[in-house]
């Protein structure tokens, strides 16, 4: 098919504003799957998709439409990620392309994710359609959210093609804007092989399946290519289309999207944004915009069981296979035994990646509270990176510590700026500035630490704002901080996996609450047990838990005073002894509920 009769577009949305049902209304509409093939969300594969209602890994389309003008169109469509730990997925998705959808709910309006992700498609110089969905809602507000296309994202309001994917309205007119406005790829006049990878999945029989656009040139079976990142070279075994399931071709051309399978073993060996060229007749430069994807947000990650290490290894290698993003190393704990070290993008990904540990590997795991990567300068002028607070050396050799910063977009109702202020002061932000959205909203521009809004700022947001409230963020820079090193004692031992990095404003009362939460879920022992915050050699919080208490003088009914003091004291004695000597075994359960109860 020629190159001018080839459209390639993406949908970007704030999650749940109706993408992926927009995407089932337009493969319908194409008559690309059968009545036998339909179903809800059916780009979203798997499970926890569909539950949650996000999209987790992008999936592209082919579909075959017949325009108005007579012709035959070919539609590549790129699904893509919502979530802001996958914007970097997203700009890859959008670089293969020359148009966006955007779509905004009619109701909920234009939301902090929105304006992160038209910003990203205006960087790529992408046509952007505005698609208001849900227009059928009873809470729909059509001219608000044209007006807000003018205002916020500079777009104009007649442009905008009102549609409800759920009840089919106006998807003829979204494909033919696709067709009138969005430009047909172009291809280079030398004609070489330029391929950027967009995306990759692993499969068990054939490999590693790399998700492309081809910028120029062609490629078929037999082809060698080479990547620019690692300058490894293939032969190609298969290429083909998604339609929506992966149908093989015998070529693809420029400007097409689809799937190549070479002769890859692992995930590691194509990274997204790469750019695939021929082998004999390469072309000098890379495509723009590839960056390697560094991990975020660690956490360590232990069986329940210690005899399901082995499962529990062998379980994150599979994931690992299909997820590059995912890093883990083994480390070992004290308390937790062997486990491992794990990095993710961001919170999201952690929650997805041990959500799918219990559901895809039936595994039972542990993990210690997230932290991220701070950059460490000692004295002796050694630069390091710590990721793990027990890597932290002495405070002694520590000349400054720096944690990184991200800039928070936080969309919010007029009437709860105070409370949103309130919260970033909170949590050691700062506002940089305001800015007024429409006449019932307004955006805060903020500075926040990453470890600060990990666990609990974006639950604490929506509380505040009655679930109308949205953030967006990106990584800004690193600052120094005054961090500390806080470690638990208990019965004056000290336990790793309670080992956090905080900011020493906070410490103290980080420490109490923390050992408040063991006085609770630590079983009493024959003798009173101290529960110790410390920093370096300074107690700042203590709890006790008080000794069980056993009657020795029960079995004493009656005669002189004397033989109960005996006993008491004899008991007394034995108390101290334990006391010297005695170990605290804490429960397994304990941890867990330490550990999975948040802050």
């Amino acid at each position: 098919m020629s190159i001018q009769l080839t459209r390639n577009f993406s949908i970007i949305a704030h999650i749940d504003h109706g993408k992926t049902t927009l995407s089932d209304r337009l493969l319908e509409q194409t008559q690309t799957i059968s009545e036998r093939e339909k179903q809800d969300q059916l780009l979203d594969s798997m499970d926890l998709e569909r539950e949650r209602g996000i999209t987790i890994k992008s999936h592209p389309v082919t579909m075959y439409y017949q325009a108005g003008n007579g012709e035959r169109i070919k539609l590549n469509l790129l699904d893509t990620p919502g979530h802001v730990d996958f914007s970097y997925e997203v700009s890859r998705s959008l670089a293969a392309c020359e148009g966006a959808l955007l779509l905004i709910d009619a109701a909920q309006g234009v939301e902090a994710q929105t304006v992160a992700n038209v910003h990203l498609a205006m960087e790529q110089d992408l046509v952007i359609i505005p698609v208001i969905n849900k227009i059928d809602l009873p809470a729909a507000d059509v001219d608000k959210c044209k007006r807000q296309l003018e205002d916020i994202l500079a777009i104009p309001a007649e442009d905008a093609i009102p549609a409800s994917a759920k009840a089919g309205i106006g998807i003829e007119e979204i494909l033919e804007a696709i067709v009138a406005r969005v430009p047909a790829p172009t291809a280079s006049e030398d004609g070489l092989l330029r391929a950027s990878v967009f995306d990759s999945v692993y499969d068990s029989f054939r490999g590693v399946v790399s998700y492309v656009r081809l910028i120029s040139g062609s490629m078929k079976r037999g082809t060698r290519i080479k990547l620019f990142a690692t300058e490894k070279t293939y032969e190609v075994k298969e290429v083909g289309h998604f339609t929506p399931k992966m149908t093989s071709e015998d070529t693809l051309e420029a400007g097409d999207v689809g799937y190549v399978i070479a002769n890859m073993k692992s995930a590691s060996e194509v990274k997204i944004g790469d750019t695939i060229t021929d082998n004999v007749h390469p072309c000098s430069d890379p495509l723009p915009g590839f960056k390697e994807v560094q991990p975020m947000v660690f956490s360590g990650i232990y069986p329940v069981e210690s005899s399901d290490y082995e499962a529990l290894k062998t379980a994150m290698g599979k994931l690992q296979i299909n997820d590059a993003a995912f890093t883990f190393q083994q480390e070992s704990s004290v308390a937790l035994g062997f486990g491992f070290r794990c990095g993710f993008l961001g919170l999201l990904h952690m929650e997805i990646v041990q959500e799918r540990l219990r559901r895809e590997f039936n595994m039972d795991v542990i993990s210690t509270y997230p932290s991220v990567i701070y950059e460490v300068s000692k004295t002796s002028g050694e630069q390091l990176l710590v990721d793990n607070p027990c890597l932290l050396p002495d405070l002694s050799e520590v000349d400054e510590i720096r944690e990184p910063m991200v800039k928070v977009f936080i969309m919010t109702p007029s009437e709860f700026i105070g409370d949103m202020m309130a919260l970033v002061m909170e949590k050691r932000g700062q506002v940089e500035h305001t800015e007024t959205v429409d006449d019932t909203r307004v955006m805060l521009h903020t500075i926040l630490p990453l470890s600060e809004i990990l666990v609990d700022f974006n639950d604490r947001l929506k509380s505040a704002t009655r679930g109308y409230g949205s953030m967006d963020y990106e990584h800004h820079t690193y600052r120094p901080a005054n961090l500390v090193k806080m470690d638990i004692l208990i019965a004056g031992e000290p336990v790793d996996a309670f080992s956090t990095i905080v900011h020493r404003e906070k410490a103290t009362g980080y420490g109490r609450s923390l050992a408040k939460k063991l006085t609770d879920v630590i079983p009493p022992q024959l003798f009173p047990v101290a529960i110790q915050a410390v920093i370096g050699g300074k107690i700042i919080a203590r709890e006790t838990i008080r000794a069980m208490r056993k009657n020795v003088t029960a079995k004493c009914y009656g005669g002189d005073i004397s033989r109960k003091r005996k006993l008491l004291e004899k008991q007394k004695k034995g108390k101290a002894k334990m006391k010297a000597i005695g170990k605290v075994n804490i429960p397994q359960d304990a941890f867990i509920r330490v550990l999975k109860s948040g802050d």
